[in-house]
């Protein structure tokens, strides 16, 4: 006898449908797995066999082969328990049901049978509906996370008796209805963080407002205690709302990597993350044995913040380079090859030298030239190429401190920068893999942002006086144009230059050579 169900494994931030076939015959009773199964998939049969004894159900007994087609893709994780018992359940006539062949199942079980959520259970619906299935049967955990999916039918259980009841009067358990509006709704109600509470730094906040505004990537030098890490973590909240469409994106790879918190449905804010110095290569960009996000990926459509630059392995940063100039990571192994998006606003933060203090070739207790040389070159100038802003930040007065006035609150610089992207967003209409000015390639921003006479003295005469090189010609357009759409302004004036090149001072002269 031959019973099919359907199961699904994750590959990247996508997913790939899984036929479960079983088959039974006579004969000396045999188990078998085939089609390339992991450890964790192996292992099932001992969960499975517990469960369905603890649940009131048998095990076949015979001669069971179960396949996992197609057999030369890998299979790992603990999501096919459920399908294999489901299917084991089918093939001894111990229920009969006519929604196995549109259904998709998947689940860890425990041993006494009730049910475990798995990781990347969004993108596992997503293929179901793609594929034309009808019915998504989950862990009552990931109910949430899979009822967001529109188009297909999700139904959660809290153990393998609800399945097998469902699977006999589809009416015993309820399909799971999820409003989206009133989650992007919720998501903005408990934001604690806000630049209202910064004191002073009002040029900081500038160039962070310029920076959200832009999508361009920003990286703040300033003495320790001056506010950087502090204003870093509030820029989420001056970044437009998550869309469906991100909020989509993001949720899947954070269900991949099993950052879903059970009973969550959509990550509807923008993430922020920021990894300690000592991380690896893999873990901030992805990889391993078997491929899982890095961190540049968590960030997808959010900040990552990596705080004291220079304390980074230069590996590490390096591998982040091609990621940040495509807005994607692709990892290639000896099985299979996967990309996870990384689109991503880069935000770092440095000392101004190794003592933590502005450097002064005059103070004799502060740090050397050899010392400074040593320090700045951790960063190398094709990372350095990336970054479109650059932040000096100083400490602030007490006077400042102790203010009673707050400052500008999120919301209000929030709207600003909002009104900025829809101006971008109509600009890069039909233009793929462009939303964003900082997005620009050169031949693009060359046509985007001309700029008149005026402008083109002041440019020029700013890159021979103050010594700023060839790279950052294309940054202060880019950045310009931020700037006049912060204003409305069609047209790039000479102010809107002015105010970018002030945005470029690890491109003079004495700092990275």
């Amino acid at each position: 006898m031959l019973s099919r169900v359907y199961c699904a494994s994750t590959i990247g931030v996508d997913a790939r449908l899984i036929e479960v076939e079983v088959n039974m015959s006579g004969g000396v009773p045999k188990y078998f797995l085939v089609g390339l199964p992991d450890r964790a998939v192996s292992e099932s049969k001992d969960r499975i066999d517990a469960a369905l004894k603890n649940a009131g159900a048998n095990f076949p007994r015979g001669k069971i082969t179960v396949n996992l087609a197609p057999a030369d893709l890998p299979k790992e994780g603990s999501a096919f328990d459920l399908p294999i018992a489901v299917s084991l359940l089918a093939v001894s006539e111990q229920i009969e049901s006519d929604k196995l062949e549109k259904s998709l199942i998947a689940g860890e079980l425990a041993l006494d049978g009730q049910l475990r959520p798995i990781k990347g259970i969004l993108p596992m619906v997503v293929e179901a509906r793609d594929r034309g299935l009808e019915y998504v049967l989950v862990p009552k955990d990931n109910g949430a996370e899979a009822g967001v999916v529109d188009g297909i039918n999700v139904v959660a259980f809290n153990d393998i008796n609800e399945v097998m009841e469902w699977l006999e009067d589809e009416n015993s358990h309820p399909i799971i209805d999820i409003d989206l509006e009133s989650l992007f709704q919720k998501s903005g109600e408990h934001e604690i963080l806000d630049f209202e509470d910064v004191r002073g730094q009002e040029n900081v906040k500038r160039a962070l407002e310029v920076a959200a505004a832009g999508l361009h990537n920003v990286i703040m030098v300033g003495p320790p205690g001056s506010g950087k890490t502090m204003m870093a973590r509030r820029l989420p909240t001056i970044l437009p709302p998550l869309s469906l469409d991100e909020a989509l994106e993001t949720t899947k790879i954070h269900s991949v990597a099993g950052l879903v918190e059970p009973g969550k449905s959509l990550v509807t804010q923008r993430p922020f993350r920021s990894p300690h110095h000592t991380v690896s290569d893999v873990a901030l960009v992805g990889g391993g044995s078997i491929p899982m996000p890095g961190e540049i990926s968590m960030a997808h459509n959010g900040v990552l913040f990596l705080d004291e630059l220079p304390e980074f392995k230069r590996s590490a940063l390096e591998v982040m380079r091609q990621p940040l100039e495509d807005g994607i990571v692709n990892i290639s192994r000896a099985r299979m090859s996967v990309s996870y998006p990384s689109r991503i606003m880069l935000v770092a933060s440095m000392n101004p030298s190794p003592t933590g203090d502005w450097y002064d070739p005059t103070d004799t207790n502060g740090a050397t030239n050899m010392q400074m040389q040593r320090y700045l070159g951790k960063i190398s100038g094709p990372l350095l190429d990336r970054i479109d802003l650059h932040i000096d930040v100083e400490k602030v007065s007490f006077d400042e401190l102790s203010a009673k006035a707050k400052g500008e609150s999120s919301k209000q610089i929030r709207e600003r920068v909002v009104d900025a992207r829809e101006i971008q967003n109509r600009r890069f209409m039909g233009i793929e893999n462009v939303h964003s000015n900082a997005q620009m390639n050169t031949k693009l921003a060359r046509k985007i942002c001309p700029i008149d006479d005026a402008g083109e003295n002041m440019l020029k005469k700013a890159m021979n006086t103050l010594g700023l090189s060839a790279r950052a010609y294309d940054r202060i357009l880019k950045v310009s144009r931020t700037i006049a759409d912060l204003e409305r302004s069609e047209e790039i004036r000479s102010h809107h230059i002015a105010e970018a090149i002030q945005y470029r001072s690890l491109d003079r002269e004495g700092w990275l050579g």
